[in-house]
């Protein structure tokens, strides 16, 4: 009985002990938790996600916050015991908010393989962020449908290359929608949808136009106010859109994202204001039938104006969590960039153009969208700065949406837009910074 018991003892102890030296070995290795901006994107980190973890026996995490909520996710997340290592801001504001979470990447491989800092937040020589895509956008538009436009008696273009204003996109948006019946459409534009998964195309991306001009022609050096110099024109493409799309403009509040990604896709609408993250949507159109043009509003010079690019995706990992989960997540950053299966993943699943170094020709994303923005960099076209960090809040973008939304609706005035962009603009500026 005595030997049993010693047996049993000895087996007890050396279960502990290994049972210790797991805990430790899991507790030294450390884990990654990355809560991800971009919903269009998720099965594609969950993936990658996987085989790190398969590859390397480290966890990694991935939470995607839904469309339009990332910030208050993030608040909420960052509450937790256990906050995500990995997290994203928009650019120098949304970095006003999280600076103190911002472990200094300088020593790290995302930086150190960044190809200019020009895409790196740094502020006193600490690199709190690093931007991973570089994004464009403009007026996605269905080659088949416009080409047969061209064909059709009556037709103010004879191709796209004759439209680079705002006045001849006008002209051909009015005609195609007058003569939609003969194209087998239901509008010009794609619904713009107001809903939360949509509005942000407009409250945010084709609000930049009119700050774009505002600000090349001020040069300011303070954006804590803004003068609205180019309001008339958000107006007047706004107008375009809603007046010549496949919804009445009553109807905006209620369309998704999702409803104009599929009246695009399946042929009812030329035009679809988005961006080249939007290509596994709509790839179904056909590669040589997708194309980009700028969203011209009337600006000057406009004629020898390109896409809008830029990014408002900055990684940054939390300081303050344990320094096996800092060391874990800079491996895992570090992986994505340089891997076979990180690269190719941003490349190709996630269509991404990315700024580093390491992704080499063989690892450049290739689709019709991304070939457009070249297209119109080779041309020496001007793209159109993406100035959204310089947005004072994402409450005063929720404002300019509402304002917008009622405006269509026909229960807001256009002066409610304008209060909203800037008087709005000056509120929010001086809540945010004191």
């Amino acid at each position: 009985m005595k030997k049993i018991l010693s047996a049993l003892l000895a087996v007890v102890m050396i279960c502990t002990f290994a049972f210790v030296i797991v805990s430790c070995k899991k507790s030294n290795t450390g884990s990654v938790y990355y809560l991800n901006f971009k919903p269009e994107q998720d099965k594609d980190w969950q993936a990658l996600a996987q085989k790190y973890t398969q590859e390397t026996g480290v966890e990694v995490v991935v939470v995607t916050a839904a469309s339009n909520t990332y910030e208050t996710t993030l608040k909420s997340e960052m509450a937790k015991s256990d906050a995500p290592t990995l997290f994203q801001v928009n650019g120098p504001v949304g970095l006003a908010s999280w600076k103190n979470y911002c472990y200094d990447l300088k020593d790290s491989a995302i930086y150190k393989n960044l190809s200019s800092d020009d895409f790196a937040l740094i502020d006193n020589g600490s690199v709190y962020g690093v931007a991973y895509v570089i994004e464009t956008y403009g007026i996605i538009y269905n080659k088949l449908i416009l080409n047969k436009y061209f064909t059709l008696e009556g037709a103010v273009a004879s191709s796209i290359e004759e439209v680079n204003t705002f006045d001849k996109f006008k002209a051909l948006v009015e005609d195609i929608q007058a003569k939609k019946t003969a194209l087998g459409i239901e509008g010009a534009f794609t619904s713009s949808g107001m809903d939360s998964s949509s509005d942000w195309r407009f409250k945010t991306h084709l609000a930049n136009m009119p700050i774009y001009y505002e600000f090349e022609e001020t040069n300011p050096t303070s954006f804590a106010t803004i003068e609205g110099r180019y309001l008339d024109n958000y107006k007047n493409i706004w107008d375009l859109y809603i007046n010549n799309s496949t919804a009445a403009p009553s109807e905006l509040a209620g369309k998704t994202g999702d409803d104009a990604a599929a009246e695009f896709r399946n042929g009812k609408a030329v035009f679809y204001q988005n961006g080249t993250w939007a290509y596994n949507d709509i790839k179904s159109v056909g590669d040589e039938n997708l194309g980009m043009l700028p969203i011209y509003i009337g600006g000057p010079g406009e004629e020898n104006q390109g896409l809008c690019t830029g990014s408002e995706n900055y990684w940054c990992v939390n300081k303050n969590v344990s320094d096996a989960d800092i060391s874990a997540t800079l491996d895992f950053l570090e992986w994505v960039i340089t891997s076979d299966e990180g690269r190719t993943s941003m490349s190709s699943d996630m269509n991404f153009v990315t700024p580093f170094k390491t992704f080499t020709n063989e690892y450049q994303a290739d689709n019709p969208l991304i070939k457009a923005a070249n297209a119109y960099i080779t041309a020496g076209k001007t793209s159109v700065k993406w100035l959204f960090p310089t947005m004072p809040s994402e409450q005063w973008k929720n404002d300019v949406g509402s304002a917008l939304t009622a405006y269509a609706a026909g229960t807001g005035t256009w002066d409610n837009v304008k209060s909203a962009f800037v008087n709005g603009w000056a509120a929010e500026y001086s809540k945010v910074n004191g």
